[in-house]
């Protein structure tokens, strides 16, 4: 079980201030631990391409409409395809959060399908819902809104906002996608503890800075 766990895991550094050598020890990291992913800003995406090109189950994952999602449809789909370009497998947007809670879900689904249509046969999409903002309600209609636009999973959050992943929301994202689309826990997973109560809930990817903590069975206190 722990290897699964630590194959699920999408190590993470998205802080503002992260410096090309700890990019370089994140990716060198999970080419050690052979997590599923490293998961970075879009400016360091092709450093961690060239590190990671010759351990290609290790992906690339980077991000869109970061931390906000408040960017436009088309700003969204320009990051993916650049981001593609620059060596990005896996793509984590933001949805537009203000949108979603005015009730405009087709605007909602404009947002997402054109990071999904972007990313098409290039890139897995993962869909940010920040499920601290949201109510259930709320919860659900991005769940249902990501799967009809085509996105591979949904995620709670972004880690930057005013909370992270909880069991009970991984559980209603799951009852909710079915068990086709993906569903990542992130922000304040810890501890393999954590981790595994994720997985127990329904998650399919675990998005956590601490990754090698979890590797280790121990206890981190980042907030990612």
């Amino acid at each position: 079980m722990t290897q699964n766990i630590v194959n699920m895991i999408d190590h993470t550094l998205l802080k503002a201030d992260a410096t090309k050598e700890e990019i370089i020890l994140l990716a060198e990291e999970a080419k050690k631990y052979s997590f599923a992913s490293v998961c970075v800003n879009p400016t360091w995406v092709s450093t961690a391409a060239k590190i990671l090109a010759d351990k290609p189950e290790v992906k690339v994952c980077t991000v869109i409409g970061f931390p906000l999602g408040a960017s436009t449809p088309e700003t969204k789909a320009f990051e993916t395809l650049n981001a593609i370009e620059n060596g990005a497998d896996e793509i984590d947007m933001v949805i537009n959060i203000a949108a979603l809670k005015d009730k405009q879900d087709v605007l909602v689904e404009k947002d997402i399908r054109a990071v999904v249509e972007a990313a098409k046969g290039k890139a897995l999409v993962k869909v940010i819902i920040e499920t601290c903002l949201l109510t259930n309600e709320e919860k659900i209609r991005a769940c249902e809104i990501s799967v009809k636009a085509g996105a591979d999973f949904v995620k709670t959050s972004t880690g930057f906002s005013t909370g992270g992943a909880t069991v009970e929301d991984i559980r209603l994202m799951r009852e909710t996608v079915g068990p086709e689309i993906g569903v990542k826990a992130s922000g304040g997973v810890r501890s393999r503890e954590d981790a595994l109560a994720m997985v127990e809930a329904g998650a399919t990817r675990i998005g956590a800075s601490s990754g090698v903590s979890i590797a280790k069975g121990e206890l981190s206190y980042s907030n990612y």
